[in-house]
């Protein structure tokens, strides 16, 4: 189900988005692919910044870890 709703544009961001619309494509399904995809971009860049503080507050305990597995190995050449 969709919801009728209005925003205002710019009349420069009317005529680029009616120009990248295409023939048989329409603004409201432009700019609802538009928001879909800076929707996404934002929740990877959120999931991304979440997974770096992970590691980073492990890095210490994930390296030393590492360096235990290379002198372990290190015997066995």
């Amino acid at each position: 189900m969709k919801v009728k709703t209005s925003v205002t544009l710019s009349p420069q961001l009317i005529e680029a988005i009616d120009q990248q619309c295409g023939v048989g494509g329409t603004r409201s399904e432009f700019l609802e692919k538009a928001a879909w995809e800076v929707i996404r971009a934002r929740q990877r860049h959120e999931r991304d910044a979440r997974d770096t503080r992970i590691y980073t507050e492990h890095a210490e305990e994930y390296n030393r870890q590492a360096l235990e597995s290379l002198e372990l190995q290190d015997g066995d050449w």
